[in-house]
């Protein structure tokens, strides 16, 4: 008999250790690199500021009526005549970067993470439907994949808005006809070999409806690789959307996003006015080397046979 009950106190309760979930061993898996960390700490700083920019910002840089012509071009740390701080200087049109900035990511954030949602709703479908049905269905979506890939997505995407004119929705529209093969061709990998397995048989001999074993059963099973495709993708369309609005062809001068303020300040980068594309340049930087950095681990955590 133990001393404990010997003096009369209660034994000590039973041990309980920790049950490690998929989700708790995710985590624990993608917190090992670092780096990954920090990227994923910067894109959700990133994203908070695009997200609350109205109430951060010094100036409304789409509401013409705050911009004064006379303040255009100034350096970082000047004071202008409305009596505020431009800590990273203005442009020719008088706006005032940091808060261009931060409207700008809302842009680009919101074009790279909406077309991004929609292509991968679009290609995931086609690529579910292709592997599930086969034959001339998956021939003729294929088919289209490759030639869609065949292009290059910057020539795709500049025929379309030559086509569409200027806008924001037009450039969101360039984006998922550029980007929804790549999904497709990801989902219609892995559902050929998910659709070999047991369960696939048994909802099938159960009469389910097509759509619910696509979308119930083959779809989950597919998640992994189209996640990493998709985060990858997001970072594809932020730089796609700034190169065509650097070339004029995105969304319209009254609500520049990354790429525009970016091409405002190219013809004076020779003159000494750096601060007008370097501080958007950066920050368009930041902003897609940071998704890249979680995109990589996302694909190292979430494919068995990548990792060390």
């Amino acid at each position: 008999m133990s001393q404990a009950v010997m003096d009369g106190a209660a034994p000590a309760a039973p041990r309980k250790d920790k049950v490690e979930t998929p989700f708790r061993r995710f985590v624990s898996e993608f917190a090992e690199s670092k780096i990954a960390l920090g990227g994923l700490i910067v894109f959700t700083i990133i994203a908070l500021v695009a997200i609350f920019a109205p109430w951060l910002a010094p100036q409304n840089p789409y509401d013409l009526a705050q911009l004064d012509i006379m303040d255009g071009r100034m350096e970082p740390g000047t004071v202008g005549g409305a009596g505020f701080t431009y800590w990273l200087g203005t442009d020719d049109q008088g706006r005032d970067m940091l808060s261009g900035i931060m409207y700008g990511l809302r842009i680009s954030l919101s074009v790279g993470a909406g077309s991004a949602l929609i292509a991968c709703m679009v290609g995931a479908t086609l690529g579910l439907l292709a592997a599930y049905a086969g034959g001339r269905t998956d021939t003729v979506i294929m088919r289209l994949v490759d030639l869609q890939l065949s292009f290059p997505s910057i020539l795709v995407a500049l025929m379309i808005l030559a086509f569409l004119g200027k806008g924001v929705m037009n450039v969101v529209i360039a984006l998922v006809i550029v980007e929804w093969a790549y999904y497709a061709r990801t989902v219609r990998g892995t559902a050929l070999v998910e659709r070999r397995r047991e369960y696939i048989e048994a909802a099938q001999c159960l009469a389910l409806p097509t759509h619910r074993i696509l979308f119930r059963h083959l779809l989950p099973n597919c998640l992994p690789p189209l996640i990493v495709v998709a985060t990858m993708q997001v970072a594809r369309a932020i730089a796609l959307e700034a190169t065509l609005s650097f070339l004029g062809l995105g969304v319209p001068i009254t609500e520049p996003s990354l790429g525009l303020l970016i091409a405002n300040g190219y013809e004076y980068m020779l003159s000494g006015k750096y601060w007008i594309s370097f501080y958007p340049g950066i920050a368009l930087l930041v902003t897609i080397v940071s998704i890249n950095l979680v995109g990589d681990q996302l694909r190292d955590v979430l494919n068995p046979r990548l990792k060390k």
